[in-house]
This record gives C-alpha cells, sequence and structure tokens, in this order.
C-alpha cells in the first residue's frame, strides 16, 4: 500500500493534517510576528529583549508550513524524487524532518512541562485528565508591548501554565471544587474562566502517556528527534571538514606530512572511540554543541583513509597535473578536480556515520554525558524508562522504537545510495 504512494503526495497529506489540528496555532502566530514587527518600530529595544529561540521556532515553523506545499505543488513535476513511490525508509525518513522543522507545531507543548505531578505523572497511552481554565489575572491594556506579552505567553508553550489546573473530576456549583488524587480544592467562581457563561472546562489527552514527572512523551519524542537529528547533522559536517581536509593534506604532498597524519589517525583507531568521548566530556562537560564537536572529532578518521586513497589514485592521472601546471591551488584542486570524483564513497560514508552518531548520542545521553537535561533525548528517556519498566513500560518503549526505526532508515538509505552509485553491486 505504502509503495503506491508518491512522495510528494504524502508530504501534502501530511500538511493538511498540520493545518487541520493546528489551524489557530498557525494563525496566532502570524498574529503574534505582526504584533512583534509592530513593536520593532514602536519599541526596538524591548522587541529584541523579546527575542528568543522559541519565539523564533514557533513563528519559522509556522510559515515553513505555507511555504513548503506550495514549493511541492509548484516543482514537484520537475524534481524526480519527489516522484518516486514511497518506502518504508523514505516515510521514516520524512516523519523525522517533519518532526525536526514543526516540532511547536505537532505537540502544541513545552517537552519540559510539569504541572500537577500528582495528576499527572506515569499516565498510560491515551489517557484524558479533565483541564479547567482559570481566568487571565495579566494587564488588560492596549499597550502594544502588554499585547505582544499576552500574545506570546498563549502561542509560545512554557515549562509550566498557572492558567490551568489539572483534576481528576471537577463538580461546580457556587464554587468550584476539584479533586486531585483524593484531595478536595475549592475555587471561586470569580476565578473561573468563563466563555458563552459556561465555565471553561477542557480534556487533555496524553497520546502516549506521562513520564515520572508528569511531562508529555510524545512531545519528548518529538523533540527527542531534533536533537538526534541536530547533533547527528553537526557531527557529520565536522567529520567531513576534519576527514576531507586532512586527507587531502597528507595525500596531495605526501612524504613526511602523510606519515605522521596517518600514524596519528591510526593512534586514533587503535581505541574504541566512545571512551574518548567520555574522557573529553567528563573534563570539560557536557552540552549540546560539546557532544557535537567530540563526535564529529571522533567520526573523521574512516572518512580521511577514503579520502587519502581516493586522492593517492588520483595524483597520477593527466588532468590532475594540468591542474597543477595551471596554477591552481590546493583547495581549487580539491573542490573542483578531486571532491566530484570521489563525492559517491564520501556521501556513502557519511550517511553511515550519520547512524553511528545518532546511537554515540543516545549512549551518551544514557549514561548521563549527553546534551544535558535542558534538551530531551532519546536515550535519556530510555534511562529514566528503566527504572520503571513494570509500573510504566511506554517511558521505555517508545523511544526505543524511535531510535530502532531511525538507525534501520538511515543504514538503509546508506544502502540505497551506495546502489545508485554502484549499480554492479545489484547483480553480487
Amino acid at each position: 500500500m505504502i509503495g503506491r504512494i508518491k512522495i510528494w503526495h504524502l508530504i501534502l497529506f501530511i500538511f493538511v493534517l498540520l493545518l487541520a489540528f493546528r489551524f489557530m496555532l498557525i494563525l496566532n502566530s502570524y498574529i503574534l510576528l505582526g504584533i512583534y514587527v509592530g513593536l520593532l518600530f514602536k519599541n526596538y529595544s524591548e522587541a529584541i529583549s523579546q527575542l528568543s529561540f522559541s519565539l523564533v521556532d514557533i513563528v519559522s515553523s509556522a510559515f515553513l508550513v505555507v511555504l513548503i506545499p506550495a514549493w511541492i505543488i509548484i516543482f514537484h513535476a520537475r524534481l524526480k524524487f519527489l516522484n518516486q513511490h514511497v518506502t518504508f525508509t523514505k516515510l521514516v525518513i520524512i516523519i523525522l524532518i517533519v518532526f525536526f522543522l514543526y516540532a511547536p507545531i505537532i505537540t502544541n507543548a513545552n517537552p519540559g512541562f510539569q504541572q500537577n505531578i500528582s495528576e499527572t505523572r506515569l499516565l498510560p497511552p491515551l489517557s484524558s485528565i479533565e483541564v479547567i481554565h482559570l481566568r487571565n489575572q495579566k494587564a488588560k491594556e492596549q499597550n502594544i508591548f502588554i499585547r505582544f506579552i499576552n500574545k506570546k505567553d498563549e502561542v509560545v508553550k512554557n515549562t509550566f501554565d498557572e492558567s490551568i489546573v489539572f483534576a481528576d473530576s471537577i463538580r461546580l456549583g457556587s464554587e468550584a471544587v476539584i479533586y486531585q488524587n483524593g484531595e478536595q480544592k475549592i475555587f471561586p467562581m470569580d476565578t473561573i474562566l468563563f466563555s458563552i457563561g459556561k465555565p471553561v472546562i477542557t480534556k487533555k489527552i496524553f497520546l502516549f502517556g506521562t513520564d515520572e514527572y508528569g511531562r508529555d512523551i510524545f512531545s519528548r519524542l518529538v523533540y527527542g528527534a531534533r536533537i538526534s537529528l541536530f547533533v547527528g547533522l553537526g557531527s557529520v559536517l565536522v567529520s567531513l571538514l576534519l576527514g576531507l581536509s586532512l586527507g587531502f593534506l597528507a595525500a596531495y604532498p605526501g612524504g613526511l606530512i602523510d606519515t605522521c597524519i596517518s600514524r596519528i589517525t591510526d593512534m586514533f583507531l587503535s581505541f574504541p572511540a566512545i571512551f574518548f568521548v567520555i574522557l573529553i566530556l567528563a573534563l570539560f562537560g557536557n552540552s549540546l554543541f560539546t557532544v557535537i564537536i567530540v563526535l564529529g572529532f571522533s567520526g573523521w578518521m574512516s572518512l580521511f583513509k577514503i579520502v587519502r586513497s581516493e586522492v593517492i589514485s588520483l595524483k597520477n592521472k593527466d588532468y590532475f597535473f594540468s591542474a597543477k601546471m595551471a596554477g591552481l591551488s590546493g583547495y581549487k584542486i580539491l573542490t573542483k578536480e578531486v571532491l566530484p570524483l570521489i563525492l559517491a564513497p564520501v556521501i556513502v560514508n557519511l550517511v553511515f556515520q550519520y547512524g553511528s552518531v545518532i546511537l554515540a548520542e543516545a549512549a551518551l545521553s544514557y549514561l548521563g554525558l549527553g546534551t544535558g537535561s535542558f534538551y530531551p533525548s532519546w536515550g535519556a528517556m530510555i534511562e529514566s524508562g528503566q527504572n520503571y519498566l513494570t509500573q510504566a513500560w511506554w517511558m521505555i518503549i517508545p523511544p526505543g522504537l524511535c531510535l530502532f526505526f531511525t538507525l534501520y532508515a538511515a543504514n538503509s538509505l546508506g544502502k540505497e545510495i551506495n546502489l545508485f552509485f554502484n549499480p554492479r553491486l545489484k547483480n553480487d
């Protein structure tokens, strides 16, 4: 069934779902941007002080919801990969990319959101809990800064929301009586938010359940995909720069430089990279960018071997001599003469390394040496879930499956790319 659907059909279907379920959030994001632009002209310093990654994240995601489908509709006939049929590998990759680009719209919740933990902790998948909305006590003046703050709090989700209360059950009368874990709390009716003459009471559904701190597991899975993909991409770029430059630097002049760099590479290959990574992180601390640099620095050796061997084989070619005789610098020879010819093995190596880096990041997070507690990570979710395996299996199985399918997709993509560049392997 999946194989009959084209890639651009699937992508447009996903965007239709996003627009259908998150239309008001997307619309409010546009309104928030409009108010912010007005604030820029009114009070530039206050506008700059309110600028944050979360604000840019949700506004850019809202615009991409419109721009990418429009681009696909216009150019899908010209781009061959959009007209390919969907396979399981491509399905997983598309979902991961959608998670990466549209996390704040898909979940509409902060991955670190914690509130009324006694009510929300360790809830199984598809659990629902009643939510009573309290009256907004913030300033109501029509000052543009106040309007921006109010709209920002509505659109950009925080780790706590004082305007809602989770409860097992709610009884309304002259007062609002809520029950939380067997305890009774009373709220005066003038503190409750009303709409069309009725108190606003909704239900919150936790698709994949909650963890020990009452955090939504689905939101953490989506944002965890962002971390895995971002760490993988950053580390692969670091490995590409190191492997490509050092491989060319060793093979192009040869001699003593080649010997020294090759021996250093052998030294790095002589012991497991994970020990080197743990040592560096233990000495210098763990953060998102530290993990990216360390994982990238520990994975350049295989690419170095490929680039070095390819450059050595190309050094005796006539066009290589011609390029040197023409006075081209080493950088131009690398980018214009060497790189186009070795692109196939380099890409295949990077794709396989991408999966290895994602696994390494999850392993580091499992050991407590990953991207830190500020960012949700599949590895950290698996580590916390093992303590509640008999009580809350949903804490460990979803992130485990996400990690498994991501690694499977990365390795399958690497094999497909290898077959594309080396079609003779199909007959082997």
